[in-house]
């Protein structure tokens, strides 16, 4: 084929244009990759490889495999069960204010988080929280006025992703069980979350002058009360953990 030039290519023939003379001619592949290069053909040379440098011996990371490893943190105490008493009523509202609006009484807020006993939070736990009025008093505790469909001082509640819940109430008023006999300033919680047992319990707070005298109470479920002011005014806040028990089986 005039003006192209024949390269030989193993046993395959590839010509090439001869910018030389119009007669074809043969050569070998490295005349071909000799001729692309000084025609200014980018040609990438296969990179260098070197062998990889020893490390070394293992020290000080060698320890590591010689430590026991490391142990979990201790499990948490469940919370202790206290008695449900005589005055739940299922099927209370969802909301983060227990009480009525403008109940009479000292505001609180409460807050807190329900755990597992391996430390893991709860999310989307709930809570049933219900406790008397400023003055003692259950809306269904007497049989002579039977309660209507509102509820009063009751709510329900869901522990957030991480486990925390809040809600605001009144401080409830301690009120007598007997001619010498008083019940303490006490909220009622129940408390259930998936794969765990369910829980009922009574929050109590320190100081109360009745605390010494009620069978029910239990130390480990008395908080203290600190004092705070806000746009609203001034109340008290106490914070109230729950730790559940996993379910067994």
């Amino acid at each position: 084929m005039e003006g192209m030039t024949h390269v030989a290519a193993g046993r395959a023939a590839v010509t090439v244009p001869d910018q030389h003379s119009g007669a074809a001619m043969t050569s070998t592949r490295r005349d071909l990759i000799n001729r692309l290069a000084a025609a200014g053909g980018i040609l990438a040379a296969a990179p260098v490889l070197t062998a990889t440098e020893p490390s070394g011996d293992l020290a000080p990371y060698a320890r590591f495999f010689a430590d026991d490893p490391p142990k979990p943190p201790p499990a948490l105490v469940p919370t202790e069960a206290n008695t449900a008493g005589p005055y739940f009523r299922p099927g209370a509202l969802f909301r983060a204010k227990v009480c009525p609006p403008r109940a009479a009484g000292t505001v609180l807020l409460i807050s807190g988080r329900i755990l597992s006993t391996d430390g893991s939070a709860l999310g989307g736990a709930m809570l049933e929280i219900w406790h008397a009025d400023d003055k003692g008093r259950y809306d269904n505790d007497d049989p002579d006025k039977p309660p209507g469909a509102v509820m009063i001082n009751r709510a329900r509640l869901v522990a957030d992703e991480r486990g925390r819940y809040e809600y605001e109430t009144i401080l409830p008023a301690a009120y007598r069980t007997g001619p010498k006999s008083w019940r303490p300033r006490h909220i009622h919680y129940r408390v259930r979350a998936a794969r765990h047992g369910e829980l009922i319990t009574q929050l109590y707070f320190k100081g109360e002058e009745h605390n010494d005298t009620d069978t029910i109470i239990r130390p480990a479920l008395i908080i203290a009360l600190s004092n705070a002011t806000g746009d609203a005014g001034a109340y008290k806040q106490g914070v109230f953990d729950v730790v559940l028990a996993k379910a067994q089986g």
